[in-house]
């Protein structure tokens, strides 16, 4: 067992790598470098940081399904999107949720995603900033990304992208950081996109429980019948 010094020194360690995460300034290669170090030490450290937002983006999803879809759980098709080591997908798993498919930048975070075993596919080397080909438009009922819309790493512009993946009146959950949904005018996006028909706020929680020094909010978006999403949008 660790002794509190050691605990001390472990937890302004996690710190440092998250706060260095959040300064790569959504880079590819940057991210890609930095995840591939980090992989091993990911879910201990994030631990250690209180992190919650995976259980709460899952609930989301249960509650969105449950309100929303006339389906069972294990028939729904959900989208991980910036899966991360799994976390978000450990968590649907335990509520029901089969049909779980996941991609991230990093190849050895998906690798670890893959260990879990909740997931039908992981693919790794998938930039959200770019456009990912790999998955076909209207495939998801519900798609999910936690974590990602974070400093350094995913413009909010990016919702067009989880909007094209998600059937009509399917559904996207997110995960804002507080600070970084003001810093980007995150609901400024959010209004543009609804007027352009891309996608329809349905729930916003704010100030909630993200991390042990930050809150932040969780949206959840409804895809209209009919969606227009321009292929060269950027972040």
């Amino acid at each position: 067992m660790d002794t509190p010094d050691q605990q001390t020194a472990l937890e302004q360690a996690a710190r440092k790598r998250i706060k260095d995460s959040h300064s790569l300034d959504g880079d590819a290669g940057r991210l890609a470098h930095f995840y591939r170090g980090w992989a091993s030490s990911y879910d201990l450290d994030v631990g250690r940081y209180g992190y919650c937002g995976p259980m709460i983006v899952a609930e989301l999803a249960a509650a969105v399904q449950t309100a929303y879809l006339a389906r069972h759980r294990a028939a729904i098709a959900i989208l991980d999107a910036g899966c991360g080591t799994g976390l978000v997908g450990v968590e649907l798993e335990s509520l029901g949720f089969r049909l779980i498919d996941g991609f991230d930048l990093s190849e050895e975070m998906a690798e670890k995603a893959r260990q879990t075993r909740v997931y039908r596919h992981v693919r790794g080397d998938v930039d959200l900033n770019g456009q990912p080909s790999e998955y076909f438009s209207a495939s998801y009922d519900i798609t999910v990304c936690c974590g990602v819309f974070a400093p350094g790493h995913v413009g909010p512009g990016r919702l067009r992208e989880l909007a094209r993946v998600t059937r009509p009146n399917g559904f996207i959950i997110a995960s804002i950081r507080k600070g970084y949904a003001e810093a980007t005018s995150f609901e400024d996006h959010v209004r543009r996109l609804q007027d352009e028909g891309v996608l329809i706020p349905a729930q916003c929680l704010r100030d909630g429980r993200y991390a042990a020094e930050e809150g932040g909010h969780y949206w959840v978006f409804r895809v209209p019948e009919k969606v227009c999403v321009p292929t060269e949008e950027r972040p």
